[in-house]
């Protein structure tokens, strides 16, 4: 457990700062979240690092940022929800008030019937065959538990959707995204795409206001599928009948040629697209949108930052060069049989 102390003020008086303890801290959000708290002068911030859930000291805050962590998680073999009782329990004897949760908007579940957008009064209904987005719905359960039991406690759940930047996209967010935009004989599903930055800020957020209740954290509007295979620089769709496009999944799957696992495949073929009105209204606004947060956040193909007259001329070119090669070939191939004879 290490911890980090706050500046004084400006005039040299100490201040009050609000304790608070982040777990998760040594991924690329939690590090974000850290420095931000940090810089802001009016929290002293500890980390509990990968694998501890003690607290030894009181505290006003728990940031739970740890459930999150799905690569972590899945390296380890570790449900999202171990640790949380334990952690939840040590909160409690060291008097901590108000804990923020870092869950996931794939709690929703993907599904055909889902509304467009998602607000934060929808049911949850994770799919069954994705194991991590069924453990986040059961540690939110147990953050609500929490907070019920004793009076005067507030918790905050964040729902993000895929979040990215260069330094921090996770393998499931890659598969997510690479699968959103590699689907054959199926229709192509929206998708959003969050910088790491705008979830960080709105983990400051609803700290500094000690937000009670749900909300999501999405860019604004969305990107349609069709642009997520351009900003890969995928081939466009080949239409293959329902059952054969299942098998090629499957197929591709099973000799790891395809990027989604079975349990992701249904967040890829159904919309599950959510509104970020409820934590605009508290004053948070995203900063970078889905396509740059996409591009940032995926070793996206370089044509695709092309301008269209560019790929016009690059497409001549490489037309022409394979012309000639090909007449060369002729060529080399005539004069053989020529000799030959």
């Amino acid at each position: 457990m290490t911890a980090m102390e706050s500046p004084v003020d400006h005039d040299g008086a100490d201040t009050k700062l609000v304790s608070v303890v982040v777990t998760g801290a040594l991924w690329p959000l939690g590090r974000r979240v850290v420095e931000r708290l940090v810089a802001s002068g009016r929290y002293s911030v500890t980390e509990i690092q990968r694998g501890e859930s003690a607290i030894t000291q009181p505290l006003d805050v728990l940031i739970h940022l740890a459930p999150g962590d799905h690569d972590a998680l899945a390296a380890r073999g570790r449900s999202a929800a171990v640790g949380t009782p334990e952690l939840l329990a040590a909160a409690t004897e060291h008097g901590v008030r108000h804990v923020v949760l870092l869950s996931s908007a794939m709690v929703y579940g993907a599904w055909p019937n889902n509304p467009v957008p998602i607000t934060e009064d929808a049911a949850l209904r994770p799919d069954f065959g994705f194991a991590f987005a069924r453990q986040l719905a059961t540690v939110e359960q147990m953050v609500d538990d929490w907070r019920e039991a004793v009076p005067g406690r507030s918790t905050c759940i964040l729902r993000p959707v895929p979040a990215m930047a260069a330094d921090g996209t996770s393998s499931l967010v890659r598969a997510l995204a690479a699968g959103m935009g590699g689907r054959l004989g199926e229709d192509d599903v929206p998708a959003q795409f969050l910088h790491l930055d705008d979830l960080a800020s709105a983990v400051e957020l609803v700290v500094e206001r000690r937000l009670d209740g749900v909300y999501n954290v999405a860019p604004d509007g969305h990107v349609p599928g069709s642009r997520v295979r351009s900003l890969w620089g995928m081939a466009p769709r080949l239409r293959l009948p329902d059952r054969v496009a299942e098998l090629v999944a499957d197929v591709r799957w099973r000799f790891q040629r395809g990027p989604i696992p079975p349990g992701l495949r249904p967040y890829v073929r159904s919309p599950w697209l959510v509104s970020n009105g409820r934590l605009r209204a508290e004053g948070w606004a995203p900063t970078v949108t889905n396509e740059q947060a996409f591009v940032e956040g995926t070793d996206a193909k370089w044509w695709t930052m092309l301008t269209p007259k560019r790929r016009q001329e690059l497409a001549l070119g490489a037309m022409i060069v394979t012309f000639v090669l090909g007449a060369t070939v002729v060529g080399v191939w005539l004069r053989r049989r020529v000799r030959d004879r």
